[in-house]
């Protein structure tokens, strides 16, 4: 004979019942005890009908506090769509400060709430909660199955490390404009900097959260890392700039697209250097991690493939080593990425940069060109003036940007852009 199980409610009746048998037990005793005088049963029985009724009140309160929650109308959670809905009056990105040194460590979807594998692959907000730790454990995270499970567009991404604010933005909106889809564009500005001026559109919400960077200090390559690290999350990306406020491109937006997505290699400046400014930065107590025959050098302005990209951020052997032992003057930003992508992927790099500068005036900083310095002659000679490889062979397109450019080069070189480098106006 087979007995069935209990439901869910049956279990609950006999519950009941069993209750209601011993609360009429206990009063039945109780009466008993008082007719014969019994004071210490009387007591007890009446402590024991205290402490059960006490039960019954906080279970009864327990179970209806709970059940107000579960049907919030703020708060709900759907099992087939595995989201959380938030409340309708609220913007889902004020629950996440655009500044991760503020903010509590949280891993939460940078879209809220993730509805598509769209979201998680392409993050339309910027803003997160994830402190560095975070990020960077998320962004080093690499598919295993090589084909992408949608009609995937490489981009570049183009990464800002500025000071506040970007006086050469018009110059730049007309690089971009009618290429929609084939860039993205990180900016990483101090801490709590507010721009005076109207944003630029193109450059329009693209602040990714950051934290103070001092120039020759350790902070320095952590903010290029945060860079590298929220681009890498949007997986389109398959090129990466970095760039500052003082860049100017000196070819249109199609060259340099083509020109990165079709090469081989990285542009990252590496090379030894037996001077006193290279080799003799070099620390003995890196060693073993390190040696002085590993020791390299570099531009700190790099365009990296997306599988180096990866291993720049994590990187958790060489990174402690730099940032306890290369100090100024030894600089981290011109010593680490060169010698740990030495190092590790070798063949992947060109070994030079693709970001040219004007060093010819000595000393800690390039030259800084201003507005009588802008001619179409200049601008020439930094585009085809120079010799170099480009996938096995020689090309005279050696750099596709240039710096220090002063604000007030502005005017000439918007005027000279459209001719010149074919920009939209």
């Amino acid at each position: 004979m087979k007995i069935k199980p209990l439901s869910y409610r049956q279990g609950g009746e006999m519950k009941q019942c069993k209750i209601t048998v011993f609360l009429k037990d206990l009063s039945t005793r109780f009466r008993t005890a008082v007719r014969e005088g019994s004071l210490q049963a009387t007591i007890t029985v009446v402590l024991c009908l205290s402490l059960v009724s006490f039960v019954v009140i906080l279970t009864m309160f327990v179970n209806n506090n709970v059940k107000r929650y579960l049907v919030s109308e703020d708060y709900s959670y759907s099992p087939q769509s595995a989201t959380f809905t938030l409340p309708s009056s609220r913007s889902p990105c004020s629950y996440f400060l655009c500044s991760s040194f503020l903010s509590p460590p949280s891993l939460q979807p940078l879209r809220f709430p993730i509805t598509s594998l769209r979201d998680w692959l392409t993050p339309k907000e910027l803003c997160h909660s994830m402190n560095d730790k975070e990020l960077l454990w998320r962004a080093s995270m690499v598919p295993h199955i090589d084909e992408y499970p949608y009609n995937r567009t490489p981009k570049v991404a183009f990464m800002f490390l500025t000071r506040g604010s970007l006086p050469l933005a018009p110059l730049w909106e007309m690089f971009f404009k009618g290429h929609e889809g084939l860039y993205s564009i990180y900016l990483h500005r101090p801490p709590g900097f507010t721009n005076k001026h109207p944003e630029s559109p193109v450059f329009y919400e693209r602040q990714i959260p950051s934290k103070p960077a001092e120039w020759g200090r350790a902070t320095m390559i952590d903010a290029e890392r945060r860079l590298l690290a929220n681009a890498l999350l949007d997986f389109s990306n398959e090129r990466f700039v970095l760039l500052s406020e003082t860049c100017i491109p000196v070819f249109n937006f199609s060259t340099i697209y083509n020109y990165l997505t079709n090469s081989n290699q990285s542009f990252l400046g590496s090379f030894d250097d037996p001077r006193h400014t290279g080799r003799g930065r070099y620390n003995k107590k890196m060693r073993p991690a390190v040696t002085l025959s590993d020791w390299r050098k570099g531009s700190q302005w790099f365009e990296v493939h997306r599988k180096v990209a990866i291993e720049m951020i994590s990187d958790v052997k060489y990174h402690p080593v730099f940032r306890d032992h290369c100090r100024p003057p030894c600089y981290m930003d011109e010593h680490y990425f060169p010698t740990l992508v030495t190092k590790i992927l070798p063949e992947m790099n060109s070994n030079r940069s693709i970001t040219w500068v004007d060093w010819s005036g000595g000393g800690s900083h390039p030259r800084r060109f201003v507005r009588k310095d802008v001619s179409e002659a200049f601008l020439n000679q930094i585009r085809n003036g120079f010799k170099c490889t480009y996938n096995g062979g020689i090309t005279s397109v050696c750099f596709l940007f240039a710096r220090k450019f002063h604000p007030n080069t502005l005017d000439p070189l918007l005027r000279i852009a459209p001719g010149l480098l074919g920009f939209r106006s």
